[in-house]
């Protein structure tokens, strides 16, 4: 098995420096992702009109509309990030990411400090996702293992996923906590697969793209432990 070391050195891309460089530059574009996402929804859970849009957007189809207008919206900005070397569109994909992110959280976020009575959970379910996505960050450094093989995993996954919740909205039953712990392994191979792709697969002029494949499985984690700790309370 090859270890971390010896793909710095034997990378076709760049030199052990500029591999060094590029994951520096992933991983604060993600770390800046986050709190622009953080801003807005500061922005968005003070506008009682946004908040209302937000709430209603929960109600039986209107939420499966909702997401998939996500869903069209992710797949047109991971399509401006990856497919063109000008900086420009790759940030303007990755901001309409996160811009179609902030407001997808906002019942969520909303219904967890309505219920935790302030944002105590929020930051625990904060604190969860953070310690997996970086201990699923480091079995891919510190093991060398390529995880290209999830990707089927991954996609079949996701299409049960859309079934099971399509299924819950026409039928009206509750998914529960085995549905959201699906979900969170799903995240986790979803980092798994993001991580592999960020040293096997990007070049170092790639990093928008990268980050973006990162946050994206980060904040799907997030989302679902959030849920985890609603359903206990």
């Amino acid at each position: 098995m090859q270890s971390p070391e010896e793909h710095l050195i034997e990378n076709p891309y760049v030199a052990q420096s500029d591999q060094a460089s590029f994951y520096r530059k992933t991983y604060l574009h993600v770390a800046i992702a986050f709190l622009v996402f953080l801003m807005l929804e500061v922005i968005f859970l003070n506008t009682p009109a946004i908040v209302k849009v937000g709430l209603s957007m929960t109600q039986g189809w209107t939420w499966l509309i909702v997401l998939g207008a996500f869903m069209l919206v992710t797949n047109y900005a991971e399509r401006l990030a990856s497919r063109t070397t000008d900086k420009r569109m790759q940030y303007a994909g990755f901001g309409l990411y996160i811009l179609a992110e902030a407001f997808i959280f906002v019942p969520l976020l909303y219904i967890g400090v309505s219920m935790a009575g302030g944002t105590g959970l929020l930051k625990q379910a904060f604190l969860v996702t953070l310690f997996l996505f970086i201990a699923l960050t480091a079995v891919v450094f510190i093991t060398g293992k390529d995880f290209v093989f999830l990707k089927t995993a991954l996609t079949v996954g996701s299409i049960v996923a859309l079934g099971i919740i399509i299924a819950g909205i026409a039928f009206g039953f509750n998914f529960g906590l085995l549905f959201t712990g699906f979900m969170v392994v799903l995240a986790a191979g979803s980092i798994l697969y993001q991580t592999s792709n960020l040293i096997y697969r990007y070049n170092q002029d790639q990093y928008v793209v990268a980050s973006l494949g990162l946050f994206a499985s980060f904040m799907l984690m997030l989302w679902y432990i959030i849920q985890f700790f609603l359903s206990r309370d």
